[in-house]
């Protein structure tokens, strides 16, 4: 498992240092630099032409499978950064204008460019600047998942763990979404409860308890300075509504008790380490 994560962190940063170099051929300070990179790899005439035959036009070519494999990764191995990698992509559904703070790759993909001054011919921004820059942020991030996946921070046993806890949210959702809105609690409070104690793990936490619970493991962090006071409200109140959701005893949780712990867990899940 840990070397197929590698392995496919790999290829993708190698694939965005072509996107990357693709896009930067049309400037001349970066085909130089491209051909420099070339030249210091010590290979013959031939081979640097299918380096280059390589590169060009792979950014068009390849960027929506890059993207999506890349979103699945970070999404499990650098979760906090998940939002501003897709927000480099995504257009503003609520933008005005289109300028170079609001332009988009997916701009880009349709086929939408920079309006041009009709006497002049000049653009109203450099769209394509735009789009370069906001590619080698995504590559960035890509390269920092990798960092982090390298580091003695990240236990391999989170990537399976997270995917397995991703699985077990929707399934949650579902029986949200039919009306099931104890089995929903439990199984987001289940998640939840087993999340805390990764984390209590991670910091080298002991719970004194057999059977730890949400409470207990809420407390354990907050005691080691782990998590501040208004978090561990908020996993209070999630572990409160799990409890209503598992005893049949007392009032039934409601819809929106539900959908908020639900989405606190996955919040959570994403957050807390």
């Amino acid at each position: 498992m840990s070397n197929k994560f590698e392995e496919d962190l790999s290829k993708l940063i190698e694939l965005g240092s072509d996107m990357l170099d693709d896009l930067r051929i049309p400037w001349d300070d970066g085909k130089k630099e491209i051909e420099a990179k070339i030249k210091k790899m010590g290979i013959d005439k031939k081979e640097a032409e299918e380096v280059l035959k390589r590169i060009k036009g792979s950014f068009q070519d390849n960027y929506h499978r890059w993207f999506s494999e890349a979103y699945a990764l970070i999404k499990i191995v650098l979760p906090d950064r998940l939002e501003e990698f897709d927000s480099l992509y995504k257009q503003n559904p609520r933008r005005k204008t289109i300028d170079s703070l609001s332009y988009s790759i997916q701009d880009w993909m349709l086929g939408i460019r920079a309006d041009k001054n009709d006497f002049t011919g000049e653009k109203s921004f450099n769209d394509y600047a735009s789009i370069v820059m906001r590619f080698q942020n995504q590559y960035q991030i890509v390269k920092t998942a990798r960092s982090r996946f390298q580091s003695s921070l990240f236990d391999i046993k989170q990537i399976t763990q997270a995917d397995l806890f991703d699985s077990e949210i929707h399934a949650a959702q579902a029986l949200l979404k039919n009306g099931f809105l104890r089995p929903a609690g439990v199984i987001a409070g289940v998640i939840l409860e087993k999340h805390l104690s990764n984390v209590c793990n991670n910091h080298k936490l002991q719970a004194k308890k057999k059977d730890p619970t949400i409470s207990d493991f809420n407390d354990l962090l907050k005691n080691a300075d782990v998590i501040d006071t208004p978090l561990w409200r908020q996993i209070q109140r999630l572990g409160d509504i799990r409890n209503l959701s598992s005893h049949n005893k007392g009032r039934e949780p409601s819809k929106d008790e539900i959908i908020e712990l639900i989405n606190g867990t996955d919040k959570i899940m994403k957050t807390l380490f």
